[in-house]
């Protein structure tokens, strides 16, 4: 098996599981917290591959904040995903204050839905915890013929996690962004990201797993860079991702969450734009000209300390494919895990 693509500076070592054990264990937790049998499906399988492509930020180390959040408050369990017009005809897709993780399921299949009739479509998902990774949710999509921008932001005041370019304070969140487009013959190219210069989920790994960040992502409540993930708790903030250009994404995802989609509630606000590829162009041309393009860069000479030039969402499948249903977990993490089955 490969291993995880960590930002982890760890302290100490890793525990080998398999995906069915992780699965047994966050079912049985979710299930203690009371959720219902499509959310405890829903976010187990989710977390579990979202472990299996690499990527430990969004993957099963999440259910150690999602079960504080269901504990104080912030989300509910046990909720039912709606899809109504708003007052001004915009759809919107409603999580009623419950994890997003299912919610962003059902979204992207009605985005579809639209789009294959009209050939665009647009909608917000509103009220709802954490969405889990986005570019599970655009695989989809595009291996199925769609194009997909997702831009999440809004509820700054309560999510105060990054600085803006030349500020010292945390004043804006994450502010992700996923773009999905179907690609050549090794599937769709992925674009899934945040506006920072690492995701908040880092931040939680680090400190869950008693671990490090990199150098020049976080500073301190004074405004001096640092890597300790306790110094971010403590006042301090993450860096934007590209300096100003990452700000700016940011800035314009806070306005597209808030300004335009109104208050935000829960976590952020959402706009999904789907567009249906096969009006542009038929599905074999679309493929084999992207074909084409990514292999002219996968061919690319890399820089001496680099392996290779790589394509977005291809070193995911990759790291599932190799992975042979089984997940490396710093031996803290796992720990903590296993703790909440007996909360």
């Amino acid at each position: 098996m490969m291993e995880p693509n960590t930002k982890l500076d760890l302290k100490s070592g890793r525990i080998i599981i398999t995906a069915y054990e992780a699965k047994k264990v966050l079912k049985k937790i979710l299930s203690n917290i009371g959720c219902n049998k499509k959310e405890i499906v829903s976010i187990s399988e989710h977390l579990v591959d979202t472990s299996l492509c690499g990527m430990e930020s969004h993957g099963i180390m999440r259910i150690l904040e999602y079960v504080k959040q269901y504990k104080n408050g912030y989300m509910y369990p046990d909720r039912t995903t709606t899809v109504k017009k708003n007052k001004y005809g915009g759809v919107e897709v409603n999580g009623h204050s419950g994890i997003g993780i299912p919610t962003m399921s059902v979204a992207y299949k009605k985005g579809m839905s639209l789009a294959k009739k009209a050939g665009i479509s647009a909608l917000s998902i509103r009220d709802v915890g954490h969405t889990g990774r986005h570019g599970y949710f655009a695989d989809i999509a595009a291996s199925q013929g769609f194009l997909t921008i997702m831009i999440g932001g809004g509820n700054r005041k309560k999510w105060r996690q990054v600085a803006p370019f030349g500020g010292s304070k945390a004043m804006l969140p994450t502010n992700p962004y996923c773009i999905g487009i179907p690609g050549g013959n090794l599937g769709p190219v992925i674009l899934d990201f945040a506006t920072s210069k690492i995701s908040g989920g880092w931040i939680y790994a680090a400190k869950s797993a008693g671990a490090m960040l990199p150098k020049d992502c976080i500073i301190d409540s004074n405004g001096n860079p640092t890597c300790d993930p306790d110094a971010y708790f403590d006042g301090g903030a993450i860096l934007p991702a590209g300096e100003q250009k990452g700000y700016a994404l940011a800035l314009i995802a806070e306005l597209i969450g808030e300004a335009l989609l109104g208050p935000a509630t829960t976590e952020c606000n959402w706009l999904l734009i789907t567009l249906n590829t096969n009006q542009w162009r038929s599905k074999s041309k679309l493929k084999t000209t992207a074909e084409e393009i990514l292999n002219e860069l996968r061919k690319s000479p890399p820089l001496k300390h680099i392996k290779k030039v790589e394509i977005p969402g291809e070193r995911e499948r990759e790291h599932r494919l190799c992975s042979k249903e089984k997940i490396a977990v710093p031996i803290k993490t796992w720990q903590q895990i296993n703790m909440l089955l007996t909360d």
